[in-house]
């Protein structure tokens, strides 16, 4: 029996690529300069399991420096190395698409940086068409702090709250009680229709809760995005006989393409629960893809150093649940879509190397070259399923 999981920490980045000056991301490090930050704080980092497995030694490899408070020099027990992106953008939909064999080799559409940064004609016709009374923020913010900024005056108003970042993305947040959770999809529905002249990734529901200037989002935001333009992975696998189970957001980015089932979980703790319970259940030739968005949702974007150290503290310890759970057959990897440094200006994505922590059964402890597109994970895992191979991508293993 073979089966392959994919375990990809949202924004968990080794280090600029060599194009980063394009993106102005030079210098940045997610991973190197959270362990600074936290040998510099008097507390280093210490994640045990992925540092055996190879973790730092494929961050030196990336970024030539070796992070902070990790001392393993060898005696690695996983596949380690590290890639470039090949797709234009450092977006979720870019960075996932390539790692499952489909580079983005276009342009995304992207709103600017101004006060407003939506269209007015687009505006405009989304009111019109949903009836909405108007709205607030229209700019480039972060999530939670636009909707503590403006979330007394939707509530009274009615008027969806809309954002963007430096994704190709359109996102609306709404209160689930005084709006409706319906309405918003409805609205978001609507929306991702009209945008899709501009050439826009995706638009993103962003339901909340709470009152008077505090608020929380909830976990049931949801995604419309835009179709991969060709068979991913996923496609191939389940064309091919397999199960593809799709935890957290990976359904959504996908536009639920190649996927058998859909799991949720309201945070990264609650999908590792969700990942144990799959893998008990998997069978043979399915691939299970889970996204950890915590690290770039809660804490990257957030520039919250403290909070990102701790999610991978979390994450390191849980690993050994999964680890003992493997079968013969099984391969895994470690990976990411992007990164999110949190020391860096701004809020945004950076453009670095992502880890490939290959690790199972049978997989034979080695270096892996940097690979010059993430399609060679996806490919790797194609080659040990036994599906078809991708249109991109080297085998590794």
């Amino acid at each position: 029996m073979k089966r392959a999981f994919i375990l990809l920490l949202d924004s968990f980045g080794l280090g600029a690529t060599p194009d980063a000056d394009k993106y102005n991301d030079v210098g940045v490090n997610t991973f190197g300069h959270i362990a600074d930050w936290a040998a510099k704080a008097g507390t280093p980092m210490q994640l045990p399991v992925m540092e055996k497995l190879g973790l730092a030694a494929a961050a030196h490899a990336a970024s030539g420096q070796w992070a902070q408070g990790f001392h393993q020099r060898d005696g690695f027990t996983a596949a380690w190395g590290a890639a470039r992106e090949r797709s234009t953008g450092k977006d979720t939909q870019s960075g996932h698409w390539e790692i499952a064999g489909v580079p983005v080799e276009f342009d995304w559409g992207y709103f600017p940086k101004t006060v407003p940064s939506f269209p007015a004609e687009l505006t405009q016709k989304l009111q019109e068409l949903t009836g909405v009374p108007g709205f607030l923020g229209d700019c480039h913010a972060s999530g939670t702090e636009i909707i503590n900024k403006h979330g007394d005056e939707h509530v009274a108003t009615g008027k969806p709250i809309i954002y963007t970042s430096a994704d190709s993305v359109l996102q609306i947040a709404a209160h689930e009680d005084s709006f409706g959770l319906e309405r918003l999809y409805e609205v978001c529905e609507i929306a991702f229709k009209l945008v899709e002249p501009y050439n826009i990734g995706r638009v993103i529901a962003r339901p909340f809760t709470g009152a008077n200037g505090n608020y929380t989002r909830t976990t049931n935001r949801h995604d419309y995005a835009v179709a991969p333009p060709a068979p991913t992975l996923l496609d191939h696998v389940k064309n091919d006989g397999g199960e593809v189970i799709a935890l957290g957001k990976i359904s959504d980015i996908f536009a639920t393409q190649g996927v058998s089932r859909v799991v949720k979980g309201k945070d990264n703790m609650a999908l590792f629960d969700a990942l144990l319970k799959v893998q008990d259940e998997a069978g043979d030739k399915s691939l299970t893809f889970v996204n950890f968005v915590d690290f770039d949702q809660a804490f990257g974007h957030r520039r919250d150093v403290t909070g990102y150290a701790n999610a991978l503290h979390e994450m390191d310890a849980r690993l050994p649940e999964f680890i003992s759970r493997m079968q013969e057959g099984d391969v895994a990897v470690i990976t990411a879509d992007h990164g999110c440094d949190p020391t860096w200006p701004g809020s945004d994505h950076t453009r670095e190397h992502i880890p490939m922590i290959f690790f199972g059964p049978g997989v034979a402890p080695q270096q892996l070259p940097i690979s010059e597109s993430f399609s060679d994970i996806g490919q790797t895992l194609a080659h040990h399923l036994g599906v078809p191979p991708l249109s991109n991508g080297n085998n590794l293993l």
